[in-house]
């Protein structure tokens, strides 16, 4: 039976250490990445079964990942591992296509089972559609948040929560709260300034 193939990808040495020994006791195929955006590149170029992904790194988060990888590869099933201050945007990102969240520290149980869960998911469940459908209800959004500071304010501190009175899939949400400027124009066409609001906005402590 062939292997399973694992990419863990972690700014934490220790982390990258733990889950790859884990899962090779386990018989599983583990490449390791201290890099977001190597990582990123490593699970669309590459051939993985399961993507692991930390929410916080030093270059681009796990939420960045988690789109990138999902539009190039559907089906490849992502699972985020989060620290305890993070858990809240952990389960949001299940709400835009991550497969489960693992919170750290975890036993190798935990880790297992996760794994083991996201692996089902992937196996029976239909993609989401990655590409960009409800053109009106995404300038509605932008527009909305360029008018309407309490509005903008929500989206800052609630995110996903605040865009579930809109009919957006997944991916559609995921890119607006990643700021994908050029994945949204290339579907909708050339955004205004006011649009572009909350698109361009730069958030030190910026999990998205």
């Amino acid at each position: 039976m062939e292997k399973k193939k694992a990419l863990v990808i972690d700014d934490e040495q220790v982390v990258l250490d733990s889950v790859s020994k884990i899962l090779t006791n386990e018989d599983y195929e583990v490449d390791v990445s201290l890099a977001g955006q190597e990582g990123r590149d490593w699970a669309i170029k590459r051939q993985y079964d399961i993507v692991l992904s930390d929410i916080r790194m030093p270059d681009i988060g796990g939420m960045r990942v988690l789109r990138d990888v999902k539009r190039a590869k559907p089906s490849l099933p992502v699972l985020i591992i989060t620290g305890y201050a993070s858990v809240q945007s952990a389960v949001q990102a299940m709400k835009l296509g991550a497969a489960d969240y693992l919170e750290k520290p975890f036993t190798p149980d935990q880790l297992l089972k996760a794994v083991a869960s996201a692996l089902d998911i992937a196996f029976t469940e239909t993609p989401q559609e990655q590409n960009l459908i409800h053109k009106q209800e995404i300038i509605k959004v932008l527009e909305r948040a360029a008018s309407d500071n309490e509005f903008f304010t929500d989206l800052l501190e609630h995110a996903v929560d605040v865009l579930d009175e809109y009919d957006l899939t997944g991916p559609e949400k995921l890119a607006i709260l990643t700021r994908d400027i050029s994945w949204i124009e290339e579907h909708i066409g050339p955004l205004t300034r006011p649009q572009k609001r909350w698109l361009e906005l730069k958030r030190i402590d910026d999990i998205w």
